[in-house]
């Protein structure tokens, strides 16, 4: 099995045919063109959503997967899907601009919050109370028994 990988490798040099699989260097600018589509499809998108109001991101998930697909088929077809730079950063400028309100965790109100901590301290202050009246409590015998 590895013999013939040898032999393989060596009739692909010999004859030449080693030099058809080098791969040609990145096409920067048929990749940012067709990413500029991409994106300017992306955004045409996101404006009906209303993004600027808060996280869009349940709501323009098909969108967003379409623009991964887009930007992954150009990185292919530009020949630099080795680059991953390249397309990190137009994911990085996409997450800055229209998802930078997904991470912003808010507080809820402090009616919410009273309705959920009042229960525990108040079961923590009278639980005391209800083990000293349970462990306390005389327990009275009949005298018809005799003890």
């Amino acid at each position: 099995m590895v013999l013939s990988a040898y032999l393989l490798v060596l009739t692909f040099v010999w004859t030449g045919q080693a030099a058809k699989f080098v791969v040609p260097p990145c096409d920067w600018h048929m990749f940012e063109s067709n990413v500029d589509n991409c994106l300017s499809d992306f955004n045409k998108s996101l404006e009906a959503s209303g993004y600027q109001d808060g996280c869009p991101w349940p709501a323009v998930k098909g969108n967003y997967n379409k623009l991964k697909h887009c930007v992954d088929d150009w990185a292919n077809e530009s020949w630099c899907r080795g680059h991953r730079s390249l397309v990190d950063k137009v994911f990085m400028a996409v997450h800055d601009t229209h998802f930078s309100a997904c991470g912003q965790v808010q507080d809820p109100p402090l009616t919410t919050l009273i309705m959920l901590i009042a229960p525990v301290i108040i079961t923590t202050l009278l639980l005391p109370l209800l083990c000293a009246k349970l462990t306390t409590y005389n327990i009275e015998m009949p005298s018809s028994l005799g003890l």
